[in-house]
C-alpha cells in the first residue's frame, strides 16, 4: 500500500495464487520423499489427517470450506459464546478437591481460593469428605463470594441439603448463592452400572431443582457430566452425543407435569461438564459444537433464547495424563486449559500434573492454579470473545463434530434414551470399540505419548504420592492413554527389583555413523519405551559377537541403512545368533531382502508404525525368562 493509492489492498502487491499451483508444489515434495506419486487433488488428499468419528482434516482450507455464519456471541445458535460478553471478564478458575479428611481438604481449598482460584469443586461422600464433614471442609470460605460445586454421587440429596444449611447459617441470602449442587443420577449409573436408585435419584434431583429455581437463581442443581464417557475411551462426538442424551433426559424429568418447572427454568438448572485435551483445535471445536447442539435441542423443545445458552465446565483430561515422566503433564494441561478458554468454557479446572499418581501435593496444585493465572492475566486469553472464530478450519471442524455428535445422540434416543442405552450396554460397547481402535493407534505410536512411548527417561526416579481415595466402579471403565506402555514399564520395574538390572537390548550399529545414527536413535527410543535399556555399539561381523557378549543383553537389534543391510545384515545377524542372542530385531522394513534376513536369523522387523507394544511385550517375555 502506498500513500498514492491508499485504497490498494496489501494482497494486490502479490501475484494471485491458485490451488493448482500449491498442489504442484505438494506433488514435488511427495515425489522427492518417496511418499507418493499422486498428482492434483490426490496429492493434496495424501496430506489429509483422519480423526475419530469419521472426520478427515485436509491440509488446506479456504473460504469455500467455511460453514454458514455462526451468529453473534450470546445469541442462537451460541456457537461463539453462551453470553454476549463471552469470557471477556475471565472464566471461573475451579480447582478440584479430592480427599477424605475435612481438615486437609479445607487447607487445600483455602490455599486455592487465596491464590487464584475463584470457586470450589468438592468431592463429597464416596471418595471424598463425608457429608457430616462438609462444614469443616468449607470452614473459612466466604460462601457469598466463592461458588461451591459438589460432586457427591449417590449422596447428593444429603450433601445439597447440608450445603444449603451452611448457606443459611452463614446468613447468605438465597439470591447471593452460586454454584452447582451436583445431582447427576445418570452419570452415577454410567460410573457404577447400578440403576437401583436411578428413579429415586431423578425424582430427588427434580424436587431439588424446583426448590432452587424458586429461591436461589444463582444455584444450579444438575451436572450433566460427560467425563465418564470420555474417560471410558469415547471420542469427542460420542462425548457430545452422550451429554445431549443425558441433558434431554434431565429436561424431561425436571419439566414433567407436576414438577412446577418450566422448560426455561429446567434448562437454567443444568451445567455441562466436558473434557479438554491437548488437541487444542479439537477441544475448541468440541465446546463450540456442544453449544450449537444444545441450542438445537432447546429450539426443538420450545425453550426461549434467553435460557438456551449452555453453561460449560471444562476439565483437563485424565485420560491424557501420564504416570511416567509426569512433568510433561504440565505442558498437556497448559494446552488443554488454553483450549478450554479459547473454546468459551465458563469454568475451567486444570488437574495437577501428579493427579494420575494419587493425591496431588501443594506444589502440583500451585502449578495448576498458576497455569490458569498465566493464561488469564499474562496471556490475556479472556480479552477476546471466541478468538478462534472465523478460522475456516475451526468453523468446519465445529460443524463436522456437531453432525457426528448429533448422529450418536440420535442413536441413543432410538435405543430408548440414555438410561436404556447404558443399561443395555449399547453405550459401553460403542465406547469400547472406539477405544479399541485408538489403542491400536497408541500401540503403533501413530498417537505418540511424550515421555512414555516417545523419548522415555528410564533413569528418572518415580514420583511417590499418597493414594487417592477410591471411588465406586462397576460401570464404564476408566482408561488412560499410557495403559499399555505403563504395563510394559511395570514389568521392567519388576525385573529390576528381582535382578538389580533392567532388561537390555544390544544395538548393533553397522557402517559409518551417518548410516546408522537415525535407526540407532529409533531403536533406542522404541526399546526404552518398554523399559528396556539399550547398549549401542558400532560393530562389524567380526566384532559383533564379542561386543554382544560383553553387553550382558540377551536380545539384539541390527541398525543401519538399507544399503549397509544389503551388504552386512545377514552375516551380522548370524553372528549374533551364534553368540547366544535369543531374539534378533532389525530396525527398518524388510524390503526385497526379507527372506535372506529371516533365513539368517532376524526374528522381528521394527519400524515406524509397527506394533510397538506387541514387539516390546515379546521382548520382555524373552528377557524375563532369561532373567
Amino acid at each position: 500500500m502506498t500513500a498514492e493509492s491508499p485504497e490498494l489492498p496489501l494482497a494486490a502487491a502479490f501475484p494471485a495464487a491458485e490451488r493448482e499451483q500449491w498442489q504442484r508444489l505438494v506433488e514435488g515434495v511427495l515425489r522427492k520423499s518417496g511418499a507418493s506419486e499422486a498428482t492434483g487433488a490426490a496429492a493434496e488428499d495424501a496430506l489429509a489427517t483422519d480423526l475419530q468419528d469419521g472426520i478427515r482434516v485436509p491440509p488446506l482450507y479456504t473460504a469455500e470450506d467455511a460453514p454458514p455464519a455462526a451468529g453473534l456471541p450470546g445469541f442462537a445458535p451460541f456457537v461463539r459464546a453462551a453470553r454476549p460478553e463471552g469470557t471477556a471478564f475471565g472464566w471461573d478458575v475451579r480447582q478440584r478437591q479430592v480427599g477424605t479428611d475435612p481438615q486437609r481438604v479445607n487447607e487445600a481449598l483455602l490455599a486455592d481460593l487465596e491464590n487464584g482460584g475463584t470457586s470450589v469443586w468438592l468431592t463429597v461422600g464416596d471418595g471424598g469428605v463425608p457429608v457430616s464433614g462438609l462444614a469443616d471442609a468449607l470452614r473459612g470460605v466466604y460462601l457469598d463470594l466463592a461458588p461451591v460445586v459438589l460432586d457427591a454421587g449417590a449422596q447428593f440429596p444429603a450433601a445439597a441439603a447440608e450445603l444449603l444449611r451452611l448457606y443459611r447459617e452463614a446468613g447468605v441470602a438465597p439470591s447471593e448463592t452460586a454454584g452447582v449442587l451436583g445431582a447427576d443420577p445418570l452419570g452415577l449409573l454410567a460410573r457404577t452400572g447400578d440403576d437401583r436408585a436411578l428413579a429415586d435419584g431423578l425424582a430427588a434431583a427434580a424436587e431439588l431443582a424446583g426448590q432452587v429455581a424458586r429461591s436461589a437463581p444463582g444455584l444450579r442443581t444438575v451436572s450433566v457430566d460427560a467425563l465418564p464417557y470420555h474417560e471410558a475411551g469415547g471420542s469427542a462426538a460420542e462425548e457430545l452425543g452422550a451429554s445431549l442424551a443425558t441433558g434431554v433426559a434431565y429436561l424431561r424429568e425436571l419439566a414433567a407435569d407436576g414438577r412446577g418447572l418450566s422448560l426455561d427454568d429446567a434448562c437454567r438448572q443444568l451445567e455441562f461438564r466436558y473434557a479438554a485435551t491437548a488437541d487444542q483445535f479439537l477441544t475448541i471445536a468440541k465446546l463450540r459444537a456442544a453449544r450449537l447442539l444444545w441450542s438445537r435441542v432447546a429450539e426443538v423443545c420450545g425453550v426461549s433464547p434467553t435460557a438456551a445458552g449452555q453453561r460449560q465446565h471444562a476439565v483437563t483430561s485424565a485420560v491424557m495424563m501420564s504416570r511416567r515422566d509426569p512433568w510433561v503433564n504440565m505442558l498437556r494441561t497448559t494446552v488443554a486449559g488454553l483450549s478450554a478458554g479459547l473454546g468459551g468454557a465458563d469454568a475451567v479446572t486444570v488437574l495437577p500434573f501428579d493427579a494420575a499418581l494419587g493425591l496431588p501435593d501443594a506444589f502440583a496444585r500451585r502449578i495448576a492454579r498458576n497455569t490458569q493465572s498465566v493464561l488469564l492475566e499474562e496471556s490475556h486469553l479472556a480479552k477476546v470473545i471466541d478468538p478462534a472464530g472465523g478460522s475456516w478450519y475451526v468453523e468446519r471442524l465445529t460443524a463436522e463434530l456437531a453432525r457426528a455428535g448429533w448422529a450418536f445422540f440420535q442413536e441413543i434416543e432410538r435405543a430408548g434414551g440414555q438410561a436404556a442405552a447404558l443399561r443395555s450396554g449399547m453405550v459401553g460397547e460403542r465406547l469400547a470399540e472406539t477405544w479399541r481402535r485408538r489403542s491400536a493407534d497408541l500401540a503403533h505410536r501413530r498417537e505418540p505419548i511424550t515421555g512414555v512411548s516417545e523419548f522415555p527417561h528410564l533413569a528418572e526416579a518415580p514420583l511417590e504420592r499418597e493414594p487417592a481415595p477410591a471411588r465406586a466402579g462397576g460401570g464404564l471403565p476408566r482408561v488412560r492413554r499410557d495403559d499399555a506402555f505403563e504395563a510394559l514399564r511395570a514389568r521392567s520395574d519388576g525385573h529390576l527389583a528381582a535382578t538389580g538390572t533392567r532388561p537390555k537390548a544390544f544395538l548393533a550399529a553397522l557402517g559409518p555413523v551417518a548410516a546408522h545414527t537415525a535407526r540407532v536413535a529409533f531403536a533406542a527410543n522404541l526399546f526404552q519405551a518398554g523399559g528396556i535399556e539399550t547398549v549401542p555399539e558400532q560393530v562389524t561381523a567380526e566384532s559383533v559377537a564379542a561386543a554382544f557378549t560383553a553387553s550382558g543383553a540377551r536380545i539384539a537389534c541390527v541398525c543401519s541403512s538399507d544399503a549397509v543391510y544389503a551388504e552386512q545384515a545377514a552375516e551380522v545377524t548370524a553372528a549374533l545368533k551364534a553368540a547366544g542372542a535369543v531374539r534378533v530385531y532389525l530396525a527398518g522394513k524388510p524390503g526385497a531382502h526379507r527372506e535372506e534376513f529371516v533365513a539368517a536369523g532376524v526374528d522381528t522387523f521394527v519400524f515406524v508404525g509397527c506394533d510397538a507394544v506387541g514387539a516390546l511385550s515379546s521382548a520382555l517375555d524373552v528377557t524375563e525368562v532369561a532373567g
